[in-house]
């Protein structure tokens, strides 16, 4: 049974001046990056590469129209190298263009496309939540199809991840929130998935120690706190990745994604919008296994009876996001049936790594008791 497996090779530095050094940035790299973040901490080293701003192509979620679009424009452009520098929306745009045919997009993600990666990968972080930097993973909204698809083949692993602390200095707390959740709900819904092994354990245990320790500081001392802790979070983060990369994430995550391809939710928030109604359910249908585990180690960290750990880190969480039902995103009772459908049709790569399984009639009754 394979236990474990890190394929991008783990860089740190404290500033960019040091990475930017170490690899020798210049002409034939293609980056691809906010206009923010490059004219913040990368244009005064005058890299010479070619440089894409990912919000010259539209705005939200990536989507296979945003794709497209940023492949029209530098089809003709030679690069060895692509240098993602941002959240995950970037990272997982950018992971795309290391392959050597990619459109049309839609049939990529099909797999009517062959996959070949014939490009160097550096995945640079920006946000403390994806992990998406050693992941396999990327996910677009496919807007003809009206829902997000994740794309999960080797070919998307990164060669290099490179963690720099200071790219997350001027984040804000809003995306500082949805991106840190995310991470942790990656944390926590790996370390249940029947693919979990005790060195994937490992990581999603302590990524989960590491967030919820900071969100009690947060709680405590206000939104501030968070700036010492950056690091922390950041690592927290790479943790969480490298456990759902290779045990995945589930219902939580293949729920989420009706809401956020349909409403523009955030990744993070609309994962947290589904997180405790599918553990909830979880631990009503399977009360004794991995979840013990987890409910045990989330109530020591909490404080709290472990038959209120979910009901702790609800309240916990509501100081980052307050949590509303879906209703108040616009969401119709009539769509919970489209939801559901979508998730029964479109996400078994996701539905696979459940807990315990989910039938078309729970997964409708959880976004039900969610509306």
């Amino acid at each position: 049974m394979k236990e474990l497996s890190i394929k991008p090779k783990i860089y740190t530095f404290d500033r960019c001046e040091e990475f930017i050094n170490k690899f020798k940035i210049g002409k034939d790299d293609l980056i691809i990056t906010s206009e923010h973040n490059y004219r913040a901490y990368f244009e005064k080293f005058n890299l010479h590469a070619h440089v894409i701003f990912i919000r010259k192509y539209g705005h939200g979620e990536p989507s296979d129209e945003m794709v497209e679009a940023i492949y029209k424009d530098i089809k003709d452009i030679s690069y060895k190298r692509v240098v993602g520098i941002g959240g995950g929306s970037v990272l997982d745009v950018s992971k795309l263009f290391a392959l050597k045919t990619i459109s049309p997009i839609i049939d990529l993600f099909d797999h009517k496309l062959q996959f070949i990666k014939n490009k160097e990968l550096i995945l640079i972080p920006t946000t403390c939540g994806t992990g998406s930097e050693v992941t396999n993973i990327s996910i677009l909204e496919l807007k003809s199809r009206h829902t997000k698809l994740g794309l999960a083949v080797d070919e998307l692993y990164a060669d290099y991840a490179i963690m720099i602390p200071e790219l997350l200095k001027e984040l804000p707390f809003g995306f500082f929130a949805t991106s840190s959740i995310d991470a942790l709900i990656h944390a926590i819904e790996s370390s249940v998935s029947p693919k979990a092994t005790s060195y994937t354990e490992m990581f999603s245990y302590k990524a989960m120690e590491m967030i919820l320790k900071g969100y009690q500081e947060i709680e405590k001392y206000g939104r501030s706190a968070r700036i010492p802790m950056l690091k922390n979070f950041l690592l927290a983060s790479n943790y969480a990745g490298i456990a759902f990369g290779n045990a995945g994430c589930g219902a939580v995550h293949a729920m989420s994604y009706p809401l956020g391809g349909n409403y523009h939710v955030p990744h993070g928030e609309s994962n947290y919008e589904m997180f405790t109604g599918v553990f909830k359910k979880y631990q009503a249908l399977k009360p004794i296994g991995k979840i013990t585990k987890l409910n045990g180690f989330l109530a020591k960290i909490l404080g709290c009876k472990e038959d209120k750990v979910y009901m702790e880190i609800e309240k916990l969480l509501n100081v980052l996001i307050p949590k509303k039902p879906l209703h108040e995103y616009g969401v119709s009772e009539e769509e919970l049936k489209e939801f559901t459908e979508n998730v029964m049709t479109k996400q078994g790569r996701l539905m696979a790594n459940n807990y315990t399984e989910l039938t078309r009639e729970t997964v409708y009754e959880i976004y039900k008791s969610l509306y």
